[in-house]
């Protein structure tokens, strides 16, 4: 009976670290899934919002071997097989030559997916180089050459809809970098004409966050390719902008949200751009108005209860 009642405990001793280690997958498998679907969701929302893709819409998929196109890529599949329209995905490169960049990656990737593709070869990172001095920000030049090369790339493939991995985090950085070094009110639009007026450029990750995209890097297991040429450089204004929000979101849950929220819901009227808002004709009416100086009588500006709030970006 001894002997009967050990092996029992050694049977269930061994047991439980097996049903846990079962339960611990199955909480991880949800997640997964649960993180799909949001990913899913936000990015048909983006696209219905903003009709960015039609019926027989060529989408050129712009993949630099970063987490975001990749989830892009991959989540554009995924709706392109449930949507109630017909539309085509074409996966584009700019292979910018930059040294011991992985050129074999993407292309097995790629084939992988069964999905087209082009890999246009560019030297721009020479041009870069030999353009902008060392220890200076080389974003700005590459992204306009860049820009054009996918410009051209998008005509001889016959794209429609040129689609970038942009996300929500990068649009907020964007206005706020306009905002506090650029003196304009301007963020990244979710769908846009192109500079030569031959295109529309979307982004429909508009929604997502990129805590968001990291985490389906992880799950997916894609190949990053790092970028040596903007990777490297540490203080890009972009950077600060990056930490300022993330302190944010961490002391002040939310705020970010209503920040990203604020820019889809815009009272002209209550800005000061003369060519936005008639100010010059505005005349009494004797009508009143909801969005009037009344919208403020709820004090939406009050200070939070943990304090006075500090804005900074690190440096003066």
């Amino acid at each position: 009976m001894q002997a009967l009642n050990e092996t029992l405990t050694d049977t269930l001793t061994q047991a439980e670290p097996a049903a846990s280690a079962t339960k611990s997958q199955e909480k991880i498998t949800y997640e997964n899934n649960k993180l799909h679907k949001r990913l899913c969701r936000l990015v048909g929302q983006a696209i219905g919002d903003f009709n960015m893709i039609e019926e027989g819409d060529k989408v050129m998929v712009c993949l630099s071997g970063g987490k975001d196109s990749y989830a892009l890529l991959d989540i554009l599949m995924t709706l392109r097989e449930r949507a109630p329209i017909n539309f085509d995905i074409v996966a584009v490169n700019l292979d910018q030559k930059q040294p011991n960049f992985p050129d074999h990656i993407l292309p097995a990737y790629l084939e992988k997916l069964g999905i087209p593709y082009h890999i246009e070869n560019q030297d721009t990172y020479s041009i870069v180089k030999r353009l902008i001095p060392e220890g200076k920000t080389t974003c700005s030049l590459c992204s306009r050459l860049r820009r054009g090369i996918l410009y051209r790339v998008a005509d001889e493939l016959g794209a429609t809809k040129i689609a970038l991995g942009h996300h929500r985090d990068d649009i907020l950085e964007t206005f706020f970098l306009n905002m506090f070094f650029g003196g304009k009110l301007k963020g990244m639009p979710a769908k846009l004409q192109s500079d030569d007026g031959k295109h529309i450029v979307i982004r429909p990750l508009a929604y997502v966050k990129e805590s968001d995209t990291e985490r389906y890097a992880e799950v997916k297991n894609f190949p990053i390719i790092p970028c040596d040429l903007c990777g490297s450089q540490e203080n890009l204004q972009r950077k600060q902008i990056k930490g300022l929000m993330r302190e944010w979101d961490k002391k002040f849950p939310g705020r970010v949200d209503n920040i990203f929220s604020a820019l889809s819901t815009v009272a002209p009227s209550h800005l000061m751009d003369k060519d936005l808002f008639n100010f010059r004709d505005l005349k009494l009416d004797g009508e009143a108005k909801p969005d009037g100086d009344i919208a403020f009588d709820d004090e939406p500006c009050a200070t939070p209860a943990n304090g006075v709030i500090a804005l900074h970006l690190g440096q003066d």
